[in-house]
């Protein structure tokens, strides 16, 4: 069984959404990280680029596959998480307590299609 956090807002596509102010803390849930394998490689975009809500904002590579990554709300990356260059296996020791990208929202409302825990739960089937 996946670990879900309560708090956190979940995407279709995996990810997750810690919400601070008006900064998005984005990164892939345990489900997908369990789904992906034993991760090798995370792409990520720059600081100071532009993401858009179901956009493409990067990618996870795994011994069984690569995975793209869409990004949950628009905004700027503000910050993004480089010790996954070294480490990517990092996502799969703890893929909530490794983010992969920080992002300051344009549009906080963008929030407000994404899942609870219960209702993500309820979208993985456990």
């Amino acid at each position: 069984m996946s670990t879900i956090i309560e708090g956190l807002k979940y995407s279709e596509t995996h990810e997750w959404v810690k919400v601070e102010d008006s900064l998005a803390i984005i990164g892939v849930t345990d489900y997908a990280q369990k789904e992906m394998g034993d991760i090798t490689y995370v792409d990520m975009p720059d600081v100071d680029d532009e993401v858009a809500c179901e956009e493409e904002f990067g990618a996870l590579e795994s011994v069984k596959a690569s995975s793209d990554l869409f990004c949950p709300v628009s905004g700027t990356v503000t910050e993004r998480n480089d010790a996954l260059e070294d480490a990517p296996e990092m996502v799969n020791q703890d893929p909530y307590g490794n983010w992969i990208i920080k992002v300051q929202m344009s549009d906080p409302s963008e929030l407000d299609k994404l899942m609870d825990a219960a209702a993500y739960k309820d979208f993985i089937g456990e």
